[in-house]
């Protein structure tokens, strides 16, 4: 036990998953202050996906110190702010035929969600959002209550109002098609379901389990938001920013939202930033009306700047992660036959990925032993089932087949030194 223990709050989280003190940090390697390296599986959560000390962001950051560049500044106008929006309307919006305006939120992403969820009950004049079974959009009141998972409800210490659930794609089964069910609530005065202002949701959920939901379920849920006159809001904060093979999550699925929240890696070097893209037309504030003394990392705005003019002017990146993502989808899947029982699956989309592994223990001696091997990654889902790879999308090919090569000897070191196999194999001949 360290002696801060004592003085750090009894909520932290991660470093009692890790318990070791880090003291440096490269590529995709973290180091320890005794000197062991461990590949780093995820990413400051899907905030490095340049990796750790990227020398292109860092070295722009000490240029722009050694100038005296602004730090702060509210929402003034910088030079750093200004170059940041010209080349993500150059070199991201304007490519993808995108019209959105710009709001600088907060910090993180939890108030890029909040800023969402009001201008979209300002606009609508409408009070009630629909969210969907095991989304993940912030811990912050408003966030939270879009949020599914209990352990995070758990803390808000008050009711979380305003937010209906409805079951994401697949969440009934393969054969059921949610929007039907969601849609005969809508469509039924006597379903006790008021139309909302907004519908939330990730494309990949992240934290739920990487549930991914499909093109068709993406428009189907497009078309009857249309109908009834209800807005989009993709939480693209930790599955944007290239994570699923595109800068945006939802590329080529056919949809266009009215809100887009971006945060973790949209400064390319783990600078806290977020931002809301909503259509012009949402765009009603009055000056002030939604503020925060952080709404603009100047020195964020400088990494992100260059990470968009480094790896997204150029497809060089994209071709890595297609590249990368054929990789780890061929090894997990090969690492999860290995599992007793077929109904171990792999989900996952570009360079997000994930292992259901059924067993809330299971998954967490995965995760342990893989730590103790030399790998960082965590677990995700409604029971923590899941173990979910986050890998930087500039891994080395080498770094990230050491990588998968940990997991895999790491699962079978569980298996070999516990009763799973038996226990899985119980699990299905009682279902």
């Amino acid at each position: 036990m360290k002696q801060t223990d004592s003085l750090e709050s009894e909520v932290r989280s991660y470093c009692r998953a890790y318990p070791v003190m880090f003291s440096k940090a490269k590529d995709s390697h973290l180091i320890d202050k005794d000197g062991k390296s461990y590949l780093d599986f995820l990413c400051g959560a899907g905030s490095l996906n340049y990796g750790h000390n990227n020398p292109v962001l860092k070295n722009k950051i000490i240029d722009y110190l050694n100038q005296d560049g602004i730090i702060h500044s509210l929402d003034l106008a910088t030079e750093s702010k200004e170059e940041f929006l010209n080349s993500f309307s150059k070199n991201i919006l304007s490519p993808r035929n995108m019209d959105y305006k710009v709001q600088f939120t907060g910090p993180t992403g939890t108030n890029a969600v909040e800023a969402a969820l009001k201008i979209a009950r300002k606009v609508t004049g409408r009070t009630k959002i629909i969210s969907f079974t095991n989304g993940f959009h912030g811990v912050t009141l408003g966030a939270v209550a879009a949020t599914g998972n209990q352990h995070h409800r758990g803390g808000a210490g008050i009711p979380l109002n305003d937010v209906i659930f409805m079951p994401f794609d697949g969440y009934m089964g393969k054969k059921v098609n949610t929007i039907d069910y969601m849609r005969r609530l809508l469509e039924d005065n006597s379903s006790g379901v008021d139309l909302p202002a907004a519908v939330v949701l990730e494309t990949v959920q992240g934290e739920g389990g990487i549930n991914v939901a499909s093109s068709q379920w993406l428009q189907s849920l497009q078309e009857l938001c249309k109908e009834f006159g209800i807005l989009i809001i993709i939480d693209d904060i930790q599955v944007g920013c290239g994570r699923t093979g595109t800068f945006f999550s939802f590329e080529g699925m056919g949809i266009q939202p009215d809100l887009v929240t971006l945060s973790k890696s949209l400064s390319g070097f783990g600078l806290p930033f977020s931002l809301l893209l909503l259509k012009p037309e949402l765009d009603v504030w009055k000056p002030g009306e939604h503020n925060g003394t952080f709404r603009g990392n100047n020195m964020a705005f400088v990494t992100a700047t260059a990470a968009i003019e480094e790896y997204w002017v150029p497809d060089e990146l994209e071709n890595q992660i297609i590249l990368n993502s054929k990789i780890m989808k061929a090894r997990l899947d090969e690492i999860a036959s290995e599992f007793p029982t077929s109904d171990i699956q792999v989900r996952g989309k570009g360079m997000i990925y994930g292992i259901d592994c059924i067993l809330e223990d299971l998954a967490s001696e995965i995760k342990q032993k893989c730590f103790e091997n030399g790998l960082i990654l965590e677990t995700c889902g409604s029971d923590d089932q899941v173990v979910k790879l986050l890998p930087a999308l500039n891994i080395s090919e080498d770094d990230l087949r050491k990588g998968l090569d940990i997991l895999e000897k790491s699962i079978k070191q569980v298996m070999d030194e516990s009763d799973y196999k038996k226990i899985l194999e119980a699990e299905i001949v009682q279902k």
